[in-house]
């Protein structure tokens, strides 16, 4: 868990928040959310139909708990999933909510990397 937050974290402008209480710990990029990480479990953005793809291939990724069912992702951190496949998930959310940001902040985090 603290390995997949660092990752979150090393992406250009990632913020960690807290704006739910002390659970979950959400990663921000502009504002906006790309990663909840919480009771052995993260959350995800992804495109609906790579999201519908992930669920058939893996019993560990669910839709979104609590969240936009068709835009994210649940997955269980039982280790049945490539470090390498969890972080390009990581990866694909990110970019999700980069696409969605302002031009004038997507260059702001640009000058961050």
């Amino acid at each position: 868990m603290e390995e997949l937050a660092q990752y979150c974290l090393s992406m250009p402008g990632a913020e960690k928040d807290y704006p739910f209480g002390p659970d979950p710990l959400v990663m921000k990029a502009g504002g906006k959310m790309f990663a909840l990480l919480s009771g052995g479990s993260i959350s995800l953005k992804c495109d609906p139909v790579i999201a519908e793809n992930l669920r058939q291939q893996y019993e560990a990724v669910t839709p979104g708990y609590h969240l936009n069912k068709k835009h994210w992702n649940s997955i269980a951190l039982d280790g049945s999933i490539p470090r390498d496949e969890l972080r390009d998930m990581i990866k694909h959310s990110y970019e999700l909510v980069l696409k969605g940001l302002t031009k004038a902040e997507r260059s702001r985090i640009a000058g961050l990397a």
